[in-house]
């Protein structure tokens, strides 16, 4: 699988390299100095790739999308952010015949940890007396707080709790990612959590998104991929 690397940051780097040692080729790395380059122009660096992944800034992803969906290439999108703009993406995929895959987070845990969530907010929510809330900690560079991931927790803890959960949001030194969710009562709590050690998680997870896209056609999430994986 040929994979362009849009942004070549820490992320960047770090699915370059796992992403060869399973027998990937990094065809194209488009960063920081490619800023300028309107979409069309980008279309240019994408040629002969099968998939791109994208970890830049929520500002870049309209480009970067409409780039990938003119050269015909899935893209993986792993930027965090732009989730206002998600509708007009949409159109853009749809009215381009692209093909998307995106993901508030693309750790395997983390997607894990949402099912767990949905099924534990199933529970509490035949108990008035508890209330949900969600609380995350990221590294001081992180700019979006809250994160993609408790926006997303947040949402599946609201399918069956109607009462609103609140965030909380740390940034601070080299924290890679601790996401809790908890349901307090008068009697006791009972807290959930997931805790990244590395950034490989993420990593992994969208070369696996790339490895499934290619070949599809259609706007979807990371949770299709995990559903896909989870039926076998």
């Amino acid at each position: 699988m040929k994979i362009a690397l849009i942004g070549h940051g820490a992320m960047g780097k770090l699915i370059g390299s796992l992403a060869e040692e399973k027998g990937h080729t990094i065809a194209a790395v488009i960063d920081e100095d490619d800023a300028s380059l309107s979409a069309r122009d980008l279309t240019s660096k994408l040629a002969d790739c099968d998939v791109a992944i994208d970890f830049t800034t929520a500002a870049a992803v309209r480009p970067n999308v409409e780039a990938c969906v003119i050269a015909g290439v899935p893209l993986v999108e792993g930027t965090t952010g732009w989730n206002e703009g998600l509708d007009d993406i949409k159109k853009i995929v749809a009215d381009g015949n692209g093909t998307m895959v995106f993901g508030a987070n693309f750790s395997v845990g983390v997607n894990l940890f949402y099912r767990i969530t949905d099924f534990s907010s199933q529970l509490f929510a035949k108990f008035s007396e508890y209330e949900a809330f969600i609380e995350e900690q990221h590294h001081s560079r992180k700019k979006d707080a809250p994160s993609g991931t408790a926006l997303k927790l947040k949402e599946i803890v609201s399918h069956h709790i109607s009462s609103d959960s609140s965030i909380a949001a740390t940034r601070a030194g080299n924290i890679p990612g601790t996401h809790r969710v908890g349901f307090d009562g008068p009697a006791d709590q009972i807290l959930l959590e997931h805790t990244a050690r590395s950034r490989e998680g993420f990593a992994g997870g969208a070369i696996l998104a790339a490895e499934w896209i290619v070949g599809k056609k259609g706007f979807y999430e990371f949770g299709d991929v995990m559903d896909e994986i989870l039926k076998k």
